[in-house]
């Protein structure tokens, strides 16, 4: 209940910034800001209404420090802020202001960084000046300078050449990481390209593609970086999946290992991800994982083709886990 309360202040600071874009009646008189409303509570309806309001703001403090980066010192100033969003909640001009600072925070912290971003690595950059004149020039329809679709071409070629050439370099980083790799005293190469290092041979059963199996490892990049790890998977010993049902270097590398083995597996980026993004993984990486094959439960049967007259998508019938295995 506490909480909804607060959201219901964040939504209501919504709905005033909408309110610009849904009025199209003319301007009402407004009436005069008054910065603190008289606290005298007359009637028990004055008196539940100043509870509302006081309630509705338990954690809202906290949130407009952390997360709005509001200084405490300038809290009139806010407060300020707050009686003319409510009471100018139908003011076009007002809610026309209010919409541009919203918009001009967002591209501050988030579009001119993000933009900026695509860029490095060559000798084009973003300033902020001209960024804004842009901007601006796009808000007004002004097309003296660029029409939006001519804009929009010059930056997306500019950007797309920059995304190639990081690409290139950190492809070549990666490939040469792998071929020194090879050399090294116990990595064996697989005629895929795929690179592992025994660190300890287990003597249980070998899985086959179709088996479900327990791993314990963690993966990282080149650079050390760790992006995924059993460790980060809450209160589990191990995780479990069909050897088939991840990435071409783990299936080979896990086709190959006995229950009970540790490896470290050195995966080329076409057995992994390829040119694609994943979450922390940047196109063409290289991963580096420590895997250790705890165990193979039963095999996972591919479900049967539909007949004919069968829809092809059927309701999931929950069943008990046998026991000793875990999900």
């Amino acid at each position: 209940m506490k909480k909804s309360l607060f959201l219901a202040v964040i939504i209501l600071a919504s709905a005033f910034s909408s309110n610009a874009f849904a009025e199209k009646k003319k301007p009402k008189s407004v009436e005069p800001m008054v910065v603190e409303p008289a606290t005298k509570l007359v009637t028990p309806s004055d008196t539940v209404s100043y509870a509302a309001g006081l309630s509705a703001t338990e954690g809202l403090l906290g949130y407009l420090m952390s997360t709005l980066h509001v200084d405490t010192a300038y809290m009139n100033d806010f407060v300020r802020g707050y009686m003319d969003a409510y009471l100018k909640a139908k003011d076009p001009a007002f809610q026309a202001y209010s919409a541009g600072a919203n918009v001009g925070s967002q591209v501050k912290d988030r579009v001119f960084p993000g933009m900026s971003k695509e860029l490095v690595g060559t000798n084009d950059s973003l300033t902020a000046l001209p960024f804004h004149a842009g901007f601006i020039a796009g808000l007004r329809q002004d097309t003296s300078i660029f029409k939006l679709a001519d804009a929009r071409k010059l930056y997306q070629t500019r950007s797309l050449a920059a995304r190639d050439l990081r690409n290139k370099v950190y492809r070549e980083e990666n490939e040469a990481w792998l071929k020194s790799n090879a050399t090294k005293p116990g990595v064996v190469v697989l005629p895929s390209g795929l690179q592992y290092k025994v660190i300890k041979e287990g003597d249980g059963a070998m899985p086959k593609a179709t088996d479900q199996v327990k791993v314990v490892y963690e993966g990282k990049t080149i650079d050390g970086k760790v992006f995924d790890a059993t460790s980060r998977h809450g209160d589990v010993q191990f995780d479990t999946f069909r050897c088939d049902q991840v990435i071409k270097g783990w299936t080979e590398a896990l086709t190959k290992m006995k229950v009970g083995s540790k490896w470290e597996v050195f995966i080329p980026q076409d057995l992994a991800y390829g040119a694609s993004e994943a979450g922390q993984i940047k196109p063409y990486s290289t991963l580096i994982f420590t895997v250790e094959l705890v165990g193979i439960s039963d095999p996972v049967a591919a479900a049967p083709a539909p007949k004919a007259d069968e829809p092809a998508v059927k309701k999931t019938v929950k069943t008990k886990a046998k026991r000793g295995t875990r999900k």
